[in-house]
């Protein structure tokens, strides 16, 4: 057995060793060639289609700033009535009638929200009615006056059902849905109109503002579904977010009224 391993032993000593082999000695791998096409007229060819893929994009790219730009402005008269002042008032109009719209709309929604508590204080409210007194002999009062929680039970009763015929559940979603159509659709034509007027836009906080408003007018639109299947959290917040909005709206008075003073000042009728 010493022996064998011995022999082993040499025949691994005789083999050469990989750290020792020069790498100039190693193999490399050739490009296969076409026998049709050689090899660098083809890699000349692929790299010009791809310089003139990438200079098609940057043309592409630079067109719009090597184009006259007269072009693009509205103001100057060329759109007519559009530029006028009867258009121009439009717009604070339609949002002045749209915010006395969003009380009305958000005391529709409280009426309902009224609708939906006051059965949770009446059921409250019946826990604490105390049982009805009996005599010795196990017979009733024939007349037994009512104690306050009762009748404060039986005024939330009347209430409840004076509020359910207003129907205010629907009336609050056809208001919120008519405000949310008309306020989007406002709240874009008002900006269209100053660059009717002015051929551009004044970044400002009227503008920023009005971007606001119908950000919420979608936001709060967004939790109804939710608000359907009876989440607390989703009508809570629908109530923040319309709230907010109130604010937004009466912070943004002042400065829309300045902007119609700029419209009396440097347009025309119509």
């Amino acid at each position: 057995m010493a022996v064998a391993t011995t022999v082993s032993f040499l025949r691994l000593s005789a083999q050469p060793s990989i750290k020792h082999l020069n790498p100039r000695q190693l193999p490399l791998p050739q490009p296969k060639l076409s026998a049709s096409e050689p090899y660098p007229t083809k890699l000349l060819l692929e790299s010009v289609d791809h310089l003139r893929s990438a200079s098609l994009t940057l043309a592409t790219a630079a067109l719009p700033f090597c184009l006259d730009t007269k072009d693009a402005l509205a103001a100057g008269g060329e759109f007519g009535i559009l530029e006028g002042r009867t258009l121009a008032l439009i717009h604070p109009a339609v949002m002045g009638g749209l915010f006395v719209y969003t009380l009305w709309a958000g005391y529709l929604g409280w009426q309902w929200r009224r609708v939906r508590t006051i059965q949770t204080e009446i059921n409250e409210l019946k826990k604490q009615v105390k049982p009805v007194p009996v005599a010795p002999d196990g017979s009733v009062p024939l007349e037994v006056p009512p104690s306050p929680v009762e009748l404060q039970i039986q005024q939330l009763t009347e209430e409840r059902k004076e509020l359910i015929k207003g129907n205010f559940r629907d009336r609050h979603f056809n208001a919120g849905s008519i405000l949310l159509g008309f306020g989007v659709f406002e709240a874009i034509g008002g900006g269209l109109n100053t660059w009717f007027r002015t051929g551009k836009l004044f970044p400002g906080p009227h503008l920023f503002a009005g971007a606001a408003i119908t950000v919420l007018w979608a936001a709060a639109a967004a939790l109804v579904p939710a608000m359907q299947k009876g989440s607390d959290t989703a009508r809570n917040l629908h109530i923040a977010l319309n709230a907010l909005n109130v604010v937004l709206f009466i912070w943004q008075i002042p400065t829309g009224l300045d902007i119609v003073f700029k419209v009396f000042e440097f347009t025309k009728w119509p």
